[in-house]
């Protein structure tokens, strides 16, 4: 059954709509009639069955037939992913979705190669958001995650958020295997969660100091050195494993 996405400030559970967006992908893309059936989602746990009840001058009219509501996972993931070359960020989030990150925060660290003024930052956001939203449609996520501008990770250590845990993966000596560091929190159920990701050549020294600073465990991904966005689905996958 295809689905499509209402933003949570457009959601009325009374009066279901598609914006343009989602109405041209239903009528001119799936080529969608009136009596066909759809799920639509907030993207925030919220989704409802519809039907087109009608048709008329490209415009759709949604009939609601059922709600649901999916629980939250129990264990929010923040994924902090150095840019990578080319188009494997629009990878990481779309798989990043289907892993079931809470928010993924695209970093400009000192060796990546991707840089972005202000204006080409929230580009670059707006189109990864739409990345995630795909995503959330094909795999069946009514959780959707939040992408962040893409900053430094200076910028985003000064902002301050609140993690349970925070990881980020190295290559340096004093990192430990992630089941060590994992299993020291055994019984305590961490609810927030952030891993770092460095680019291809990692972290400098310098941004490991400084998120060691802030409270970062270094954590090795094992013997074969990976590359980035293999090295971002190996951890949610392991931490989903074990927090989820």
């Amino acid at each position: 059954m295809p689905r499509f996405y209402i933003p949570p400030h457009a959601w009325n559970p009374e009066k279901l709509a598609l914006d343009d967006g989602e109405t041209h992908h239903a009528l001119s893309v799936l080529r969608m009639q009136a009596g066909d059936r759809a799920t639509v989602f907030n993207g925030q746990g919220a989704e409802a069955t519809v039907e087109l009840a009608s048709v008329e001058k490209g415009r759709v009219v949604l009939k609601k037939t059922g709600t649901g509501k999916t629980p939250p996972l129990p264990c929010e993931l923040v994924l902090g992913q150095a840019i990578p070359k080319g188009k494997n960020m629009e990878l990481i989030v779309e798989k990043a979705t289907e892993l079931g990150a809470a928010a993924i925060v695209p970093l400009m660290s000192e060796r990546t190669i991707v840089r972005a003024t202000a204006g080409e930052a929230l580009t670059k956001r707006e189109k990864w958001q739409r990345v995630a939203i795909e995503a959330a449609k094909q795999c069946g996520q009514n959780w959707l995650p939040r992408v962040h501008t893409p900053q430094t990770p200076k910028e985003f250590f000064q902002a301050g958020e609140k993690f349970d845990l925070m990881l980020i993966a190295s290559l340096q000596p004093d990192a430990r295997p992630i089941k060590d560091v994992l299993g020291e929190t055994a019984g305590q159920h961490p609810r927030r969660v952030l891993i770092l990701v460095g680019p291809e050549g990692d972290f400098t020294p310098a941004e490991v100091g400084l998120a060691k600073a802030h409270g970062c465990r270094p954590v090795t991904l094992g013997p074969i050195i990976l590359r980035t966005e293999t090295a971002a689905l190996y951890c949610l996958s392991v931490l989903g494993h074990e927090l989820f």
